[in-house]
């Protein structure tokens, strides 16, 4: 077979063409039918062809507000078969959205039947279901008779149908709408038809009015949903370049219950949100654990309470928390982009909000004034009549004489002898004898006078653009009156990001770090309060090479500073700390925090945003101490900031916040501690050394560095397991750099100290094993003894364990739990 394909010359016209252009050509025209004809709404009347083509149908068919409902299959079949040759259902579906209170702020088609849901459920076929006109659609069509706009020819040529509707209010911004074309898109938001028409009235009393002078009428926009928008700045964005993107959130209150529950009450939902769609996805979002606390919900929405979806939650949970949750996870916050693309002079173009009100009034100048001629034509035509009545009257007998006595000249006669024009003598020769002479010419006067005054009136106004615009606008302000109701969409000022923190609640936690590097973060309340001499309970499982060093109490919200073997500090907020079971092992820091090879945490200390003006103190194992304000840490980059310059194999032992008149005291491993003032200690620069805080003996190394307070107690804790309290006031103030007093009387069965806190009569205390068992105690059950004492037993250890850390737990209610 030859490679050639023949192709027969049916009609003797087959031309060659260069594909790609031809692709080019078939493309852009396929796109400007869709653009123009199909996806984009007219600046002038805000309508798609298929809205507008139905909407003159249901006029056609005299489906006006007063009359009777009729079936929607015969609108659709209507609509099908002279104007718009699309599918049934791509017609149907546009009408029905027409008649959806959810979907437009002003419906211009009032439906009888089942018209679909909120919920997404589906309209009943249009063989059930009934239509009309709404009220607020006569006022698209209204002088739509009085050659207020042009007609083209419909697909066949058989029938004629208006490019576009006079539309007596601004409908593109009053219903707004949304399409997709090709290669664009159109997204505008519908608003409050009375802060519309307020809009346009203000650029009608003064052409030079400003973008702000609009705003103060027009707020924002209003969606038939409700909803909140949060922020003004983003709408004026969006009305000043035509682009924009608003967060509307659902409208919600919270509720308390008699029996200590809350219950979150969701009254309107953001625009196009399937209600259906979102309860499901709030329920999925409780299976799979994202939202926490919920224990109910229930969509009570009914067309007398209008939307109610009930979310229920613990009585231990904050609800304000579980209600951002829902924000940041699922519809209840939604951000809509505003696109206002519309057809302007038949191409799409972006505009601005005062210039789419420009096009409209000039749109509406051109409707009135086309109106006035049409008016004032149908005046003068009426007007010559008159006159051409009003001498026949005056010469009735010769008048009708003429017309007895002529069969085929009469017009020619009454023409000539009365100087009337063609239309004047075949108007009297269509009037019975009867009728013409029972014309009452006082009455025919009196109409002459009026229609007089109404040719004048007629071309005054077109005489004058002040007067045109003056008209234009007491007609706006009619319907403006007629058809307007309560914002229902409520703006606030400010956007309200939600911040994190929001979404988790603000309760005591414990951080823990483990020799190798694992932290977590645990509620306090995890661990329940022991007497003393407890074993205590397992706060992770640890590898045998592995044990927790660092334990700290703070509370979600808080920020931890993260003080590194290269004198280092890194933030966090407490929240970012992974929060998992009690026995995991947790993550590991280097995942959180960008250490060096060889860096590891030393201290981790937790901080206030109210308390930037303190001074964070840091003491090292060879006893230097530094003061630096901690306003140069929290600000800290990603990469950390240096803490203190460190001598050679020198670390930080410990860091606290402080205050000016302070006093510290400093605790040792072989059971010596110094006290001093804190103005012993200069404030100084983030990468100063410090001073010498207490001298050391031998291989002794310093375990601890405390606020001293004369009405609380030193609590120090042994490697294996002894503790004791002692009375602060029983330590005398001392220069800095001393080598202090003997604090503790260390034994082969004590061991060597191992942590020391200064705390309250009424505190809890958390002690740590190296292998990672918690006891949890209250510190009155620990005796205050002398300063030279051992102390009692406080936590049962094995042998291969010693005691890690110790860390005071803010006073609760004293309880055990």
């Amino acid at each position: 077979m030859s490679d050639d394909i023949q192709i027969d010359d049916i009609h003797g016209k087959i031309e060659d063409v260069d594909l790609k252009k031809q692709m080019e050509k078939c493309y852009i025209d396929y796109s400007m039918s869709v653009i123009i004809g199909r996806a984009l709404p007219d600046i002038r009347d805000g309508l798609k062809p298929v809205h507008r083509r139905i909407l003159y149908s249901m006029s056609e068919l005299g489906l006006t507000p007063d009359k009777p409902f009729h079936k929607s299959a015969n609108v659709v079949g209507h609509t099908m078969a002279y104007y718009h040759p699309h599918g049934d259902s791509s017609i149907y579906d546009a009408m029905v959205r027409m008649a959806q209170d959810f979907s437009m702020r002003y419906m211009l088609v009032e439906g009888k039947g089942n018209f679909g849901t909120l919920d997404g459920d589906p309209p009943a076929a249009y063989r059930y279901t009934e239509a009309k006109m709404n009220k607020i659609s006569s006022e698209m069509l209204r002088d739509l008779n009085k050659d207020t706009v042009d007609f083209r020819p419909n697909f066949d040529e058989k029938k004629q149908e208006p490019v576009v509707l006079p539309s007596r209010f601004p409908n593109l911004l009053v219903n707004g709408s949304n399409g997709i074309a090709v290669g664009m898109a159109t997204s505008i938001p519908p608003h409050n038809l009375k802060e519309v028409i307020n809009g346009t009235i203000t650029l009608i009393d003064d052409k030079e009015a400003t973008l702000d002078d609009v705003m103060q009428h027009i707020k924002g926009p209003d969606f038939p949903t409700g909803a909140v928008i949060m922020g003004k700045d983003a709408i004026r964005k969006a009305y000043e370049t035509g682009r924009g993107k608003v967060v509307v959130r659902a409208k919600s209150e919270i509720e308390e219950l008699p029996n200590g529950k809350s219950e979150i009450i969701i009254r309107q939902i953001p625009y196009q949100v399937n209600k259906a769609t979102l309860v499901e996805k709030i329920g999925q979002l409780v299976r799979d654990k994202k939202i926490e606390g919920i224990t109910d919900l229930r969509d009570e929405s009914s067309k007398k309470t209008g939307i109610k979806i009930v979310v229920e939650t613990r009585r231990d949970v904050n609800p304000t928390i579980v209600l951002n949750n829902l924000y940041k996870h699922s519809q209840l916050q939604e951000v809509y982009s505003m696109i206002l693309l519309s057809i302007v002079d038949g191409e799409p173009k972006i505009l601005n909000l005062v210039d789419i009100l420009k096009y409209y009034i000039n749109y509406q100048k051109e409707v009135v004034t086309r109106r006035t001629k049409f008016d004032l034509n149908k005046a003068e035509e009426r007007l010559h009549l008159l006159l051409g009545l009003l001498i026949a009257i005056d010469n009735i007998d010769e008048v009708i004489n003429i017309i007895r006595n002529s069969y085929s000249d009469a017009q020619e006669k009454l023409m000539s002898r009365f100087d009337l024009s063609e239309v004047q003598a075949t108007a009297i020769l269509d009037m019975r004898l009867r009728r013409l002479q029972g014309l009452e010419k006082e009455k025919l006067e009196e109409e002459k006078l009026e229609l007089n005054k109404k040719i004048e009136y007629y071309n005054s106004i077109l005489a004058s653009e002040e007067k045109l615009l003056s008209i234009i606008k007491e007609e706006m302000i009619e319907i403006r009156d007629k058809y307007k109701d309560a914002r229902r969409t409520q703006i606030i000022a400010k956007q309200e990001e939600i911040d994190i923190k929001d979404t988790i609640p603000n309760e005591d936690v414990t951080i823990t770090l483990t020799h190798q590097g694992y932290i977590k973060r645990l509620p306090v309340d995890t661990y329940k309060a022991q007497k003393r001499g407890g074993k205590g309970i397992a706060s992770m499982t640890t590898k045998e090479e592995d044990f927790v060093e660092k334990l700290i109490i703070t509370s979600n919200h808080e920020k931890l500073l993260f003080i590194t073997t290269l004198g280092k500090i890194y933030t966090l907020n407490a929240y970012e700390v992974p929060q998992v079971s009690r026995t995991a092992k947790g993550t590991n820091v280097i995942n959180l925090l960008p250490l060096e090879k060889g860096e590891s945490i030393t201290s981790i200390i937790t901080t206030k945003a109210d308390q930037d003006n303190n001074y964070l103190v840091m003491c090292t194992k060879k006893g230097v101490i530094k003061k630096t304000k901690v306003s140069e840490f929290t600000k800290s980059k990603r990469q950390g900031l240096i803490a203190i310059s460190l001598d050679e194999g020198d670390e930080l032992v410990n860091s606290l916040l402080t205050q000016d008149n302070s006093q510290f005291i400093i605790i040792t491993k072989k059971g010596m501690a110094i006290m001093f003032e804190d103005k012993q200690i200069r404030p100084m620069g983030r990468q100063a050394r410090g001073v010498r805080g207490i001298k050391l003996k031998g291989d002794d190394e310093v375990v601890s560095v405390e606020i001293a307070s004369q009405d609380k107690q030193l609590l120090i804790i042994s490697e294996k397991g002894y503790g004791k309290r002692t009375d602060i006031n029983k330590y005398k103030v001392q220069s800095r750099g001393g080598v202090g007093l003997k604090t503790y009387k260390i034994t082969e069965k004590t061991g060597n100290i191992a942590d020391a806190k200064v705390v309250d009569e009424k505190d809890e205390v958390m002690i740590i094993n190296s292998d990672g068992t918690l006891i949890r105690t209250e510190v009155s059950e620990i005796s205050v003894l002398s300063r030279d004492t051992s102390g009692v037993k406080v936590m049962r250890s094995t042998e291969n364990d010693i005691i890690s850390a110790i860390e005071i737990i803010a006073n609760d209610d004293g309880e055990d739990e």
